[in-house]
């Protein structure tokens, strides 16, 4: 597929009208996991395309570009607003956090098994391990708040048990940052992993840190407080991956190009009949957005889109599916890694003095840090922690389920 070749109509014959800007939402008991997670993927893949070409307005005095920009975003604000509306009002913030957790884990899988990029590799194979752990810590809570089984929700495919324990994820804010690809040496799909994993750890991100108010006890709060601070991380992480030397109008076609090339994934996977023909609408719409942006570029940098996605035509395309094998074979192999200085390596390898120890001593306590507390709070009401594994977890030391592992990857324990 190339979305330069899709037939559109004129931009401005693609706005939304107010009652089919609110769709019918899904039935959050009868509807796939996977379709949930594609609703929160676009959810948040507009967020990114909105804020996005806000930042690009506020650097640009071109009256042609400005007024392009305007348009679209507006198209895009509509597309958003459509999508969120899928979400049930019977869906609580709980129920939807899974939700997110498991297209964080998937989705970064997904894209990690056919990443020959190394360093976007690494990257995403690192922050797999906590999104993982996250998972765990949020489906205890679910247990302990609302006595409900996490596993029906991931429908199974997604297994519950801990990664990299949260309490060691807490990084000094430098050793996020990592080297950044050189885009024009870069294949489509390396662009492609650096510009969605971003954009859905950016929404996570941001979900956490407007709902942790709202959540109804103290426990709740803090763990969203703290679980929002490690997707801080992961954004910094992402982001830096991508080429800051590209120029606005590339990075606008580049954005467009990745909202072409998810929603037609999308739909090429969606079971869910009402969801795909709203994928459908918004592809067509997309490949106009991209057709506007890539006509600017040309304008006024003289450069061809083929010099940002080379030909135009998308790579394999992204199905999210179970991933249980290789996030197993990634926590056995690396949990204990952390990070110094753009690289990647285990715990024990840090020189002494180092600014994760020390960042470390000022952030955390073992006994009331939220995401080790809501563990210990699930073992004294129903003896041991919530999981669902189907076999015990491939790491030793994260196999007792009444005692929760606040050193591993944390303190060197050779």
């Amino acid at each position: 597929m190339n979305p330069f070749n899709v037939e559109t109509k004129d931009l401005t014959d693609y706005f939304i009208s107010l009652e089919n800007a609110y769709p019918k939402a899904y039935n959050k008991n009868k509807t796939g996991p996977y379709t949930k997670c594609r609703v929160i993927l676009m959810n948040g893949t507009e967020y990114e395309s909105v804020w996005f070409m806000h930042q690009f307005a506020r650097h640009c005095d071109v009256d042609e570009i400005l007024e392009a920009l305007a348009i679209v975003r507006k198209q895009e604000q509509q597309q958003q607003k459509r999508i969120a509306a899928l979400k049930p009002i019977n869906e609580s913030i709980l129920e939807t956090t899974i939700a997110y957790e498991q297209l964080a884990i998937d989705l970064t899988a997904c894209l990690a098994k056919y990443e020959t990029d190394e360093n976007n590799k690494k990257a995403l194979d690192f922050a797999l391990l906590e999104d993982f752990d996250h998972l765990y810590r949020f489906a205890n809570l679910l247990k302990i708040d609302k006595n409900m089984d996490a596993k029906t929700l991931v429908g199974g495919f997604t297994e519950i048990t801990p990664g990299r324990p949260t309490i060691a994820e807490h990084r000094f804010p430098t050793q996020d940052l990592k080297a950044h690809m050189k885009a024009k040496q870069s294949s489509i799909y390396t662009k492609l992993v650096a510009s969605i994993i971003t954009a859905a750890e950016q929404q996570t991100m941001n979900y956490y840190m407007n709902i942790a108010q709202w959540y109804k006890n103290d426990l709740g709060r803090k763990l969203y407080s703290e679980i929002a601070m490690i997707e801080e991380e992961h954004v910094s992480q992402y982001e830096s991956l991508k080429d800051p030397t590209c120029s606005w109008l590339e990075q606008w076609v580049m954005h467009e190009f990745t909202e072409c090339y998810l929603y037609y994934s999308a739909m090429s996977s969606e079971q869910d009949e009402n969801i795909r023909k709203i994928w459908e609408e918004h592809f067509e719409m997309e490949c106009s957005h991209l057709k506007i942006a890539s006509a600017l570029l040309e304008k006024y940098e003289h450069k061809s889109y083929k010099d940002v996605v080379g030909a135009g035509d998308f790579p394999l395309l992204l199905e999210l599916g179970t991933n249980k094998e290789y996030v197993r074979d990634v926590l056995k192999n690396t949990v204990t890694n952390t990070t110094l200085n753009k690289e990647y390596l285990d715990i024990c390898d840090l020189p002494e003095n180092n600014v994760y120890e020390v960042y470390q001593n000022q952030v955390v306590n073992e006994e009331t840090t939220p995401s080790h507390v809501v563990i210990q709070r699930s073992i004294d009401i129903i003896g041991k922690d919530y999981r669902y594994e189907d076999s015990p977890n491939p790491v030793k030391a994260l196999q007792n389920r009444k005692k929760d592992n606040t050193t591993l990857a944390r303190k060197c324990e050779k």
